[in-house]
């Protein structure tokens, strides 16, 4: 393998442990400045949508930057202000500034989620083969060592501000140790196949298989969002679990995801991303069902389970088929997909909640049922052919396999 790939690989990697750390220390101290601040449940609500408002201009902001100037540039520059920014929860005192430091620290980590996902489409790019699932499996993980840090920081005496603004600091170290290894140029720069050039002279003219690949992101990240969030309540309110027992609803969903995705880039290489994306959702729409018409808490387990393993390689799909359907606009198209689909996960929630006041909870998962099922139906736009990952580049890959 050749080593300045397997560097940037390795980069690619620590760039999305250091974007899922940065927002994971974020979310574990939701509670204790929700209480310094002085807000109650709804208005904190109301505080997260301006986190999701700024991610997504964020990421329609980031894209055109990265096409333009390359992920060498701006991959580091969008860690460094989402890592700097961090500690702005930590400061607020009341809710105006809370507000303020979300909707900016909302915009840097946008940024940061689009230039690092482009990126990570011009080293698939390189490999000739998938792996972009993997990089999204290590996010999770990022999650993961945020929650341990911050365990550990609440048992050593640390204040939030004072935890926010370690990790602030080591982020903003690591985000400009790794700059080195990414790779230099951008898709825009790679030579193409003429094949490549052809199809991307069709595709500029038009977006809308962009906007389709977006659609689908909305769908599923969507259905990702209400399990995220009603997983948890679902195994309480409707099938009385206790407390603790309950909250492995949710833990049993994300070890799923994260396991699907360690595993889903040789499912692709194998089978190809479309089947990923059709038979993945299929099977999550039966694993749904079965959550929501578990008679015992050990079925709906299984349920949840099928569900996260099901989706977790749809989204990389859809990103890398973006990323791919026009070297020269990787970025702005990734910002397309991931913006819609960041609007899908913000929307999945609430959604839910508003059908909860028509029927009961775990009947509003039916709705789940159905986008998993239409998102099956819709993945042929991922058919081989239109914007299945490219031959791998000679220069930089010429033993990457």
């Amino acid at each position: 393998m050749n080593p300045p790939l397997r560097a940037a690989r390795a980069a690619t990697f620590i760039y999305f442990v250091l974007a899922g750390t940065l927002m994971g220390t974020w979310v574990v101290h939701i509670p204790a400045i929700e209480t310094r601040v002085g807000i109650n449940h709804a208005t904190l609500g109301s505080l997260l949508v301006l986190l999701g408002l700024g991610a997504f201009a964020g990421m329609q902001v980031a894209g055109p930057l990265t096409d333009r100037f390359g992920p060498r540039l701006v991959v580091p520059a969008t860690g460094v202000l989402a890592s700097a920014t961090l500690m702005l929860p930590g400061l607020a005192r009341d809710p105006w500034m809370l507000a303020g430091a979300l909707l900016v620290f909302g915009f840097c980590n946008g940024c940061l989620d689009v230039s690092m996902n482009a990126h990570a489409v011009h080293v698939e790019k390189a490999y000739g083969r998938p792996v972009m699932s993997a990089f999204h499996a290590t996010f999770s993980i990022g999650g993961v060592i945020a929650a341990l840090a911050a365990a550990g920081a609440a048992g050593a005496g640390m204040s939030p501000a004072a935890t926010l603004g370690a990790c602030a600091a080591l982020g903003i170290v690591i985000a400009l140790a790794l700059a080195r290894g990414l790779l230099p140029g951008t898709p825009a720069n790679v030579a193409a196949t003429p094949a490549e050039q052809a199809l991307a002279a069709r595709r500029r003219g038009t977006v809308r298989r962009i906007w389709i690949l977006a659609a689908l992101a909305l769908t599923t990240m969507l259905c990702e969002g209400a399990a995220n969030d009603w997983s948890t309540l679902h195994l309480k309110d409707v099938l009385g679990a206790p407390a603790g027992l309950a909250a492995f609803g949710y833990g049993t969903f994300a070890a799923a995801m994260t396991t699907g995705r360690l595993l889903a880039d040789r499912v692709a290489a194998r089978f190809g991303s479309m089947a990923v994306l059709r038979y993945g959702s299929a099977t999550a729409a039966v694993g749904i069902t079965i959550a929501a018409f578990a008679p015992s808490t050990w079925a709906a387990f299984v349920g949840w389970a099928l569900f996260g393993l099901s989706l977790s390689g749809c989204i990389p799909q859809l990103f890398s088929a973006a990323g791919h359907t026009d070297p020269a606009a990787a970025g702005a198209n990734v910002s397309r997909v991931a913006g819609l689909g960041y609007l899908g996960m913000l929307a999945g929630p609430a959604v839910i909640g508003w059908l909860t006041h028509l029927t009961a909870l775990n009947h509003t998962f039916l709705l789940l049922t159905l986008l998993c099922a239409a998102t099956a139906l819709a993945a042929g736009v991922l058919r081989s052919g239109s914007g299945a990952t490219p031959e791998p580049e000679p220069e930089l890959a010429s033993s990457s396999h």
